[in-house]
């Protein structure tokens, strides 16, 4: 009987820390990329970069990034943003973003560890990184649009 309760209270516990995990995860921040129509081509939990430091080192030394997983660069003003991939191990797709949070262009699988600036045309504030490949794999175009959830971005500076 007493091995019993305690394997009760033990499933009890259990449940309840899944619980607080899948918690936690709906409320990290999220990036959607929504297609003109109204389509969900991608949910992406981000880590969100918003000052000057942070947006410097980004992704720099890292070797992995999860398939559903991204960094979001948030600058204080639009602008023609260029990146390179110096110190970084994996390949990235950059998808740029402008004010409207409209998709201007991609840079599709940056070549790691190169220190050629990189960029699209127009005037972005937003810069998702995922990995190479990714907005293939989704569909990602110019004209979708970025939907924040679980965050407002601003800049820090």
């Amino acid at each position: 009987m007493r091995f019993a309760r305690v394997q009760v209270i033990r499933d009890v516990l259990l449940v309840l820390l899944a619980q607080i995990a899948v918690g936690a995860c709906a409320h990290s921040p999220a990036v959607s990329i929504i297609a003109p129509d109204g389509k969900t081509l991608a949910r992406v939990r981000v880590e969100v970069v918003n000052t000057a430091a942070t947006r410097s080192t980004g992704l720099m030394y890292r070797n992995h990034l999860d398939e559903d997983a991204g960094m979001l660069f948030v600058f204080s003003a639009p602008g023609d943003l260029r990146f390179w991939m110096k110190n970084t191990e994996i390949p990235l797709d950059m998808i740029f973003a402008d004010s409207a949070r409209r998709v201007l262009g991609i840079v599709a699988n940056a070549e790691p560890y190169s220190e050629k600036p990189v960029g699209v045309r127009g005037d972005s504030l937003y810069v998702l990184e995922v990995n190479g490949g990714f907005a293939a794999r989704r569909g990602i175009a110019p004209g979708d649009r970025f939907e924040f959830l679980g965050f407002t971005p601003h800049a820090a500076n």
